[in-house]
């Protein structure tokens, strides 16, 4: 069973306790990949998995700038251990968007008691990433049959329920919540990433899996009307890059203050001293405050376009989160990969592993471009053209 959070200031203080838990092994984690199910079993009893639950049904509905709280916490300790919940906070969404009230009632009861929703989204060879090519079959007793390979699949490895993105015939989207133990589910743990190397990014095959109706939820009736649901999903990923500047920034600071040495024509005792260092790490930790302040923004955009939803409150909220994605995206490559010039050889000794914090930024940055959101703020700010209905910005 999982503890029930409460109230924000209680969703908070929770993660800013676990993600002090995760930063002390995260540097061996990462290093031996060493997949941690022990953490995010504690994660789940914690309750802040069900913190986007609404309180008509037993969950605490904390703000969307609480749940970037949240994530920004736990991806600081580990960005790994940070990432994945993000799939588990989208598909809750998925059911708060689309599910009816009965499937509200048994997923939202199941999250409550600490069960992980994974995600089965991507596939291979498809021309683009939203398109889904795997079988979705309706039988005749209104179950489905599902049959097919998806990758990159977070979070799986630890889940209780898969949900999998899939066309009918047709090619309208559903999600299908299937357990991670029903007759014909493979998770295959074969992530081998530079970078996010714990967050039990899978393989998943389903070999005719039979879904039934009450599981599967209609996802494309999401994109039909005005909506922030895209927009929420994008958010949580800004907050694990900002967790992941924060994290680079913090272990830099510990380093030149402990293990760097001066540039003996400064004339001074440590590197923490130097004036070079000094400006320098202040136009790094520039780059983190501006990510922290305009991921802020984001989740209030997002809360006041939840309050009063409009074509212009929905657009603003999307163009918000792909600000605080275009600037979390630059501050952890900058600064994960320059911290490593004000430190010094020592820096990149295999015992430190400070090279974890690059390359995980680098991994997940990928995830989808920042050049997109930074053309679609421009689009919004030069012509008044709000972004697409694509759940991706």
């Amino acid at each position: 069973m999982a503890d029930i959070i409460a109230s924000d200031a209680q969703a908070v203080s929770v993660a800013r306790r676990l993600g002090e838990r995760f930063a002390a092994g995260d540097a061996r984690r990462d290093q031996d990949r060493a997949i941690p199910y022990d953490l995010v079993e504690e994660l789940s009893r914690s309750g802040l998995l069900a913190i986007t639950v609404p309180r008509e049904y037993g969950g605490a509905q904390v703000t969307a700038r609480t749940v970037g709280a949240v994530f920004t916490e736990l991806s600081a300790g580990d960005s790994s251990l940070g990432q994945v919940p993000q799939n588990h906070f989208f598909f809750v969404n998925v059911l708060a968007h689309a599910g009816t009230a009965e499937q509200k009632r048994f997923f939202y009861a199941e999250v409550l008691r600490g069960k992980r929703f994974g995600n089965a989204l991507s596939e291979r060879g498809s021309k683009t990433a939203h398109d889904f090519k795997i079988a979705f079959t309706p039988q005749h007793d209104g179950s489905y049959l599902l049959d097919g390979t998806k990758y990159y699949s977070t979070g799986s490895l630890f889940a209780h329920w898969i949900p999998v993105y899939a066309n009918d015939p047709q090619g309208r989207l559903h999600a299908a919540w299937v357990r991670a133990d029903a007759r014909g589910v493979m998770v295959i743990d074969d992530w081998n990433g530079m970078g996010q190397r714990t967050t039990g990014s899978g393989t998943v095959v389903f070999s005719n899996v039979s879904v039934p109706a009450a599981h599967v939820v209609p996802a494309h009736l999401i994109f039909d009307k005005t909506e922030i649901f895209g927009a929420f999903g994008q958010y949580m990923h800004a907050c694990v890059d900002l967790g992941i500047a924060i994290a680079a920034l913090r272990d830099g600071k510990r380093l030149i203050r402990t293990a760097a040495r001066p540039w003996w024509e400064a004339g001074v005792e440590r590197a923490a001293d130097e004036p070079g260092v000094i400006e320098r790490f202040g136009e790094l930790a520039l780059l983190v405050r501006a990510a922290r302040a305009l991921v802020a923004a984001a989740g209030d955009a997002l809360d006041a376009a939840k309050e009063n939803l409009t074509e212009e409150t929905s657009a603003e909220a999307s163009v918000a989160v792909a600000a605080a994605r275009a600037q979390a995206d630059t501050a952890a490559l900058t600064v994960s990969s320059e911290i490593f010039g004000l430190i010094g050889s020592r820096s990149t000794a295999d015992d430190l592993n400070l090279s974890r914090h690059w390359r995980n930024a680098r991994t997940h940055t990928l995830h989808d471009p920042r050049r997109w959101k930074v053309r679609h703020i421009g689009d919004w700010e030069l012509n008044d053209t709000p972004p697409p209905r694509n759940g991706i910005i």
